[in-house]
């Protein structure tokens, strides 16, 4: 179902702002799932696909380092942004190296939580 995949990846989005962000995030960064737009719903869905397809596609993930996870998720998440938004500004694509580090952390973060509920699922 769309909900829990894409609900996966907010729930580490959120988990990773409320722990690395520095001071108190915007309410846009830490809006739960039922209130999150729909577009954001259908890319959160859509990455963590990504994700999980990547892994299952035999490639061993735990080969990869955690910058690695993190600099995957990114990237999926720039595709999805030049998807729904036109004209992005340039902090929403932003090259991995550009990201703050509390973003960085939080992309790590989501590829993990999402590679362990894969290994418990599967």
């Amino acid at each position: 179902m769309q909900d829990d995949r894409g609900r996966v990846f907010r729930e580490a989005w959120i988990a990773g702002v409320n722990k690395y962000f520095p001071g108190t995030p915007k309410d846009s960064y830490i809006t739960p799932w039922d209130t999150t737009p729909d577009w954001e719903k259908s890319s959160a869905t859509a990455v963590y696909d990504q994700v999980v397809a990547f892994i299952k596609a035999g490639d061993d993930a735990t080969k990869l380092t955690r910058a690695q996870k993190g600099q995957f998720v990114a990237v999926c998440w720039i595709v999805q942004i030049y998807r729904h938004i036109a004209d992005p500004k340039p902090g929403y694509v932003a090259d991995w190296d550009k990201l703050p580090e509390w973003q960085q952390q939080t992309d790590c973060d989501i590829f993990e939580a999402i590679e362990q509920q894969v290994s418990t699922t599967s």
